[in-house]
């Protein structure tokens, strides 16, 4: 398998990003850490593993991100719309440098964001807000309201990264229709503490008519062998 590591600077965090990259042509998957993950962790876990059969065939090529996590969201010591502004300029990395160097190693235009936990809000914050550069979001046991880490608290910065708060009052036309054109899953156990807020997140989808699958697991399933198995079913291509 084609298996390549990155470091670049990034203009966006002003400190440098490190990347791994497996499979040589296919569908672009994004994949988001878990919480204060790091790059590595897919591979280090099993979940590359999981996908080593689509990646050797090229049905998909994997873009493993790196976290400013800790110094965002989890960044506790950091009053809350200083850490919503970092996450702000991560958006802005994977936007801005991640997307267009993705694009230069592969012209394939089928893009798809993915995460497990933490990294399941990473990939349908990214997508929600930027509905037009993703094609395909597959969500496995996240939180989709990020006021859980704000003890509540909202502003701008906030709202603009809480996908449970914008996308209850998006009434964007251009950008809506962009929503409707996404293959969007939600995969997460019936005991996973987030189930409650998956169900939530889901009805607001269906009120603004945007189609997507919410798929609830037996039991917890919030692990990562629950999520190699998600991977194999539901990752998807673009022949």
């Amino acid at each position: 398998m084609y298996r390549e590591y990155f470091r670049h600077p990034s203009l966006a965090l002003g400190r440098d990003m490190e990347m791994l990259v497996f499979g040589h042509t296919g569908a672009r998957v994004l994949a988001f850490p878990t919480s204060m993950g790091r790059f590595h962790d897919w591979e280090d876990r099993g979940l590359v593993k999981a996908l080593s059969e689509r990646l050797n065939n090229g049905r998909n090529q994997l873009f493993c991100l790196d976290s400013v996590d800790a110094e965002s969201w989890y960044a506790d010591h950091l009053p809350p719309n200083d850490r919503a502004a970092r996450h702000t300029q991560y958006d802005r990395y994977v936007l801005d440098e991640v997307l267009p160097f993705t694009a230069r190693m592969n012209p394939n235009p089928f893009l798809i964001v993915t995460g497990a936990s933490f990294g399941a809000y990473h990939a349908v914050n990214f997508a929600f807000r930027h509905p037009a550069a993703v094609n395909r979001v597959l969500a496995m046991s996240g939180y989709y309201d990020i006021k859980r880490f704000t003890g509540g608290y909202s502003d701008d910065e906030v709202y603009f990264n809480n996908p449970c708060d914008f996308m209850m009052h998006e009434r964007d036309a251009t950008r809506l229709a962009a929503m409707k054109k996404m293959d969007i899953i939600l995969a997460t156990g019936r005991t996973d503490s987030g189930c409650a807020n998956n169900t939530y997140f889901s009805g607001i989808l269906w009120s603004k008519d945007i189609w997507h699958a919410l798929r609830l697991w037996d039991g917890f399933a919030h692990d990562w062998p629950y999520w190699e198995r998600m991977l194999q079913l539901y990752i998807g291509g673009h022949d």
